[in-house]
């Protein structure tokens, strides 16, 4: 179907026609909305908008509420027509609102110097109209328009005036073609719809319409819920927007401001969620489901059962959004949980490589607060042991949503601790330990989950580092330190491996402290292993601090270094890499079995 420009924003004026985007920052460029603009003046295409009915409703009394339609693309083009031709305000990427001016001169005689971004010289030059949307306005006198610019215009003619300015206005008249997908679709019917019409934009995420749901709803504070979401998730990343954020005076009124102000003085970075991890966290211990297709669906007030749309669902849903997004940004429900994370050895972002096994931790910390078997203080040990079994085995890597809900519900069915007793036995096998982990050691990827526990477990088992007795591992990675090659890369490439993905394995990957990364430089580990060993004889310190036999000796257990690399060259390597991933394997298997 076809609306004019003029119904759109009409219909957006009277809450018929919800835009999400209003109520998050506008990322255009102001460059784009003047293009738009002089397009819709030439009276090019450009392009659809698709909507999103959200479900009549039946209400308590037996009637039936009329569902909103819910724009969910084409935000960008439709706020910049707000802002250009409503004058309505926009929000920029600091959350300021802003006005975007487009200025028009309709004596330009080269078409594409017609439309311009405001600035100081357009307010000056009596030939530019500064801002076109007073032309828009229900109360604009055209005549009197007329004659006012053509007094500082002279040479004017007053009938080309009339006819460019008409012509102008007539952008209000242009058609966009508008797409209405019905609210009996569900998620993966709309999303395919949405990649087959606008293959080049951006993929709609399931987080995306739970969003575009909750920006839609006033009558249960779901506007107030998605302002909360973006704003904690703003503040995570950027304390500072604090200042900002308290200017929106409606969200300051709110209970939200107060539950997540203390964000304001938070500089962490191991657990920076973006929307989609608050919204999917606050719903799964929640709800105890696991995707979020079902979330959009109880928002819309269905009934799984009867297949019936009902107002009660709606309230009951938002009611416990309300409860989980509150429980997710207490504060000291949030550092508890990056405390226990931080516990199990990962200090870093740097050793955190999936977003959804830091999700599912978070959820499963804040579903055993509330569970009675297990006490208080044994809450971080389940949720660190739970997190590294997950980032081992991958748990949530392939299709996370689907084990996300299958784990919802046998957590629900069984109780957590026959779960995991369950989920240890079937995925933490001897054949996991001893075959399958140092088989997911043959890579070259430093972001691999294997790598990035074996590191975790060298902190939490306060490892020192290589050559070095008081200088942790742990303070490499937070600080100052750089992972290096054990057999390193020049000297590799010098006896023939050039292949980067041999000489880059991550089995010959080990954190070093830079001064003896550089007395080691290019040497063959027979060379400066040997010059360790001296050293132990010698009491003169050439490389790194270590002169005792028994303390290098436990120097290199705790790097998980084979002792007969003081015998090995070039010749050996692949013999090092198969020593040294079951050295890996058999820590990461002690570390877990601490926790």
């Amino acid at each position: 179907m076809q609306y004019t420009i003029s119904s759109i924003l009409g219909m957006i004026d009277a809450e018929d026609f919800v835009i999400p985007e209003i109520q998050r920052p506008f990322v255009w460029k102001r460059s784009q909305v003047r293009d738009l603009i002089d397009s819709l003046y030439q009276g090019y295409p450009t392009g659809y908008i698709i909507t999103w009915k959200n479900p009549d409703v039946k209400t308590k009394d037996g009637g039936r509420a009329n569902g909103k339609k819910v724009l969910i693309d084409g935000q960008q083009r439709i706020t910049a027509l707000m802002a250009a031709i409503s004058g309505e305000e926009v929000l920029d990427e600091d959350f300021n609102k802003d006005r975007i001016k487009i200025a028009f001169n309709p004596l330009a005689t080269d078409e594409n110097k017609r439309f311009a971004v405001q600035d100081a010289s357009h307010l000056k030059d009596k030939r530019w109209i500064p801002d076109i949307s007073v032309l828009f306005k229900p109360d604009f006198k055209q005549r009197a328009f007329e004659n006012e610019y053509a007094q500082n215009n002279p040479d004017i003619d007053l009938d080309e005036l009339s006819e460019t300015l008409t012509r102008l206005k007539g952008i209000a008249n242009r058609q966009i073609g508008v797409i209405e997908l019905a609210h009996t679709l569900d998620i993966d019917e709309v999303t395919e719809i949405f990649i087959r019409i606008n293959s080049k934009g951006t993929a709609l995420s399931q987080s995306d319409f739970v969003m575009s749901k909750m920006a839609a709803d006033t009558a249960h504070g779901g506007s107030l819920m998605r302002k909360a979401v973006d704003y904690f998730c703003h503040l995570a990343v950027r304390p500072e927007f604090y200042g900002n954020m308290i200017r929106d005076k409606e969200f300051g009124e709110s209970k939200y401001a107060a539950k997540i102000g203390w964000l304001a003085k938070d500089n962490g970075d191991i657990y920076d969620p973006d929307y989609g991890d608050m919204l999917r966290v606050s719903f799964m211990h929640q709800f105890r489901r696991g995707k979020l297709a079902d979330l959009v669906s109880l928002l819309s007030g269905r009934d799984f059962e009867t297949k019936e749309f009902r107002e009660d669902i709606i309230a009951d849903s938002y009611d416990r959004m309300d409860k989980g997004i509150l429980n997710f940004a207490n504060e000291y429900n949030f550092n508890q949980f990056v405390l226990a994370i931080k516990g199990a050895g990962f200090v870093s972002h740097k050793l955190l490589n999936s977003a959804m096994t830091l999700d599912f931790a978070y959820t499963l910390y804040l579903i055993l607060l509330d569970a009675p078997e297990i006490p208080n203080d044994q809450i971080k040990h389940y949720v660190q042991k739970w997190f590294v079994l997950s980032t081992l085995t991958s748990r949530y890597i392939g299709s996370p949503e689907s084990q996300m809900d299958r784990d919802m519900r046998s957590i629900q069915d069984k109780g957590f601790l026959s779960f995991l007793a369950d989920t240890e036995a079937s995925a933490l096998s001897e054949t996991f330990w001893t075959v399958t982990l140092p088989q997911n050691l043959e890579t070259s990827s430093v972001n691999s989950p294997a790598f990035n526990v074996f590191l975790a477990a060298q902190e939490h088992l306060n490892c020192n580092s290589l050559f070095m007795n008081g200088l942790k591992v742990g303070d490499l990675i937070t600080i100052s330190g750089d992972i290096h090659h054990i057999f390193p890369r020049a000297y590799l490439r010098d006896k023939g491996v050039n292949s980067k993905t041999k000489y880059n394995q991550v089995a010959n990957y080990i954190y070093l402290d830079p001064q003896v990364n550089k007395a080691i430089s290019d040497a063959a580990p027979c060379e400066y292993f040997g010059r360790a060993l001296r050293q132990c004889e010698t009491k003169e310190l050439k490389l790194g601090n270590i002169t005792e036999l028994t303390l290098l000796k436990e120097n290199l257990a705790e790097n998980c270094i084979p002792e007969t690399v003081i015998e090995m060259d070039a010749s050996r390597y692949d013999e090092f890499l198969i020593e040294r991933r079951k050295l890996m394997a058999a820590m990461m298997r002690r570390y877990y079995m601490s926790l």
